[in-house]
């Protein structure tokens, strides 16, 4: 791919339903374009694995080695960051978001590499179409947070508790995606809003093994400058804390794409029919994630029964 420049639903038994319908299935009928199949149980993400520590700087009076949270390593320099990524491919203005975000962060942490088994085409789909996955975090009731697309290329975010943002994908191809995000945190554990901003930059490796089976591997590098003095204090002493629960989040998040692929080769009709009731997603991405379901049973099917003639895309 070039340069990249609703309420909740009223009825929870019936996403509780859908979403236990995804876990099971009856066995498979190759004949059919959507059979029912045995499923791989899609549910709450995976427990992450160890932590690494996070980079952060201060000690706000020697309490991180009360904590025993040591620092990593430090964040590349702006320009070293900015020599690794193709900025001839983004704008000026992009440019200088990386730059600044970049430039003393409050927080940076390059996440514990996750792998998943899942087709490419799906893969980008979710990682570009993040709301996709909250749709279905939604329906099977593991979220508050809203989301809604802003643009092509932008969308909103809202957890209920204090805290908004919106997130730009300032650049994707196979293998590296840029994300910025501007956000506020207005909730009960702070006197004044907090402002911050956020620099993700996740890069992305594919292997295909004999039988034609995808493997992803994601390394996400996460910087995050909070305008808040007392806030930016608070981030650089307790970063190995915070960096925990952002490797929990991400290494649940890569379980769970790895659930919903395994759940398209196999139970079709569980996982269209919770697309169709993801009511917070738009209809286009709706639609172009149920296209990307059957095209990953598709290729299920024709991998699984050579004799099986791929039918064509519709």
């Amino acid at each position: 791919m070039p340069t990249l420049d609703g309420d909740r639903s009223a009825n929870a038994q019936t996403a509780a339903a859908q979403a236990n319908r995804l876990r099971s299935g009856s066995n498979s009928n190759p004949a059919s374009l959507r059979p029912q199949a045995n499923s791989p149980q899609v549910a709450k993400p995976r427990q992450a694995g160890n932590a690494e520590p996070a980079t952060a700087t201060g000690d706000f009076f020697g309490l991180r080695s009360l904590l025993k949270r040591p620092v990593n390593s430090t964040p590349p320099k702006p320009d070293q960051l900015l020599a690794s990524l193709p900025t001839d491919r983004l704008t000026k203005t992009a440019t200088n978001q990386i730059s600044e975000i970049a430039r003393n962060p409050s927080l940076y942490r390059r996440l514990k590499t996750q792998t998943v088994n899942c087709d490419e085409e799906m893969f980008l789909f979710l990682v570009r179409k993040p709301e996709a996955m909250i749709g279905l975090w939604d329906l099977m009731g593991i979220t508050n947070v809203r989301s809604h697309r802003v643009s092509p290329f932008k969308f909103a975010a809202n957890d209920g508790s204090g805290t908004r943002c919106e997130v730009d994908l300032l650049y994707g191809d196979r293998h590296l995606h840029l994300y910025v995000a501007n956000g506020i945190y207005d909730g009960q554990y702070t006197q004044k809003p907090v402002r911050g901003r956020g620099l993700f930059i996740l890069r992305s490796k594919y292997h295909t093994d004999a039988k034609g089976n995808v493997a992803v591997t994601g390394t996400l590098q996460c910087y995050v400058k909070l305008d808040s003095l007392g806030a930016d204090l608070l981030a650089r002493s307790f970063g190995g804390l915070i960096g925990k629960s952002a490797d929990h989040n991400f290494a649940e998040t890569a379980g769970f794409m790895g659930q919903v692929y395994q759940a398209s080769q196999r139970n079709p009709d569980g996982m269209l029919e919770m697309v169709d009731a993801m009511s917070q997603v738009d209809p286009t991405t709706r639609t172009e994630f149920a296209r990307q379901v059957m095209l990953v049973h598709r290729k299920h099917l024709a991998v699984a029964q050579p004799h099986w003639t791929l039918p064509a895309r519709r």
